[in-house]
C-alpha cells in the first residue's frame, strides 16, 4: 500500500509509547493505513479512539524502543566503537539491576552522552524506518 507518513510524527509516537513502558499511564500512538495519520492514546490525550482501532488492517500500532531490542546489544556496539577500553566494564554493567543509570553516568563522565544519544536516534531511526516498510508505510521528512 505504501501510506506516506511523517517521520518525525513516528518518531515522537515511539517516544510517547515509550514513556508508557517506564511510567504508571498506559501510552500508546497508532498509524491509519488510510491516510498516514498518527492517532495518540493516554492520559492527557482528550481525543477519542476510533472504535476500530484493534482492527490491523485499518490501523498499526506503534511499537515502544524496547521492541525493536536495541537495549544492550546496541549500548555495547556503541562502546565498541567509542570506549572500547570500558566495553568490559559495560558488559559487567548489563549483568545487574540499574545498567542503564551505570552505562549512560560512565558515558557522562566520558564525555561521550550525546554522542550515544545521537546513535541511539539513529538506531531508533532505522529500525523505524524499516518497521514501517514492512506495514506498508513510507517515511517522508
Amino acid at each position: 500500500m505504501n501510506t506516506p507518513v511523517s517521520l518525525e510524527d513516528l518518531l515522537a509516537a515511539v517516544d510517547w509509547v515509550s514513556a508508557g513502558d517506564s511510567a504508571a499511564i498506559e501510552c500508546a500512538a497508532y498509524v491509519s493505513n488510510a491516510t498516514g495519520r498518527v492517532i495518540w492514546s493516554g492520559e492527557g490525550v482528550d481525543d477519542e479512539l476510533p472504535e476500530d482501532i484493534e482492527d490491523g488492517t485499518i490501523y498499526v500500532a506503534v511499537p515502544s524502543k524496547s521492541e525493536f531490542e536495541l537495549g544492550r546489544s546496541l549500548a555495547l556496539s556503541f562502546v565498541e566503537a567509542h570506549l572500547p577500553h570500558e566495553y568490559e566494564t559495560v558488559h559487567q554493567f548489563f549483568r545487574k539491576r540499574g545498567a542503564y543509570s551505570h552505562f549512560k553516568s560512565l558515558l557522562e563522565r566520558a564525555g561521550q552522552l550525546q554522542a550515544w544519544h545521537t546513535y541511539e536516534r539513529n538506531a531508533i531511526e532505522e529500525a523505524l524506518l524499516n518497521w514501517a516498510q514492512q506495514h506498508g508505510l513510507t517515511c517522508t521528512a
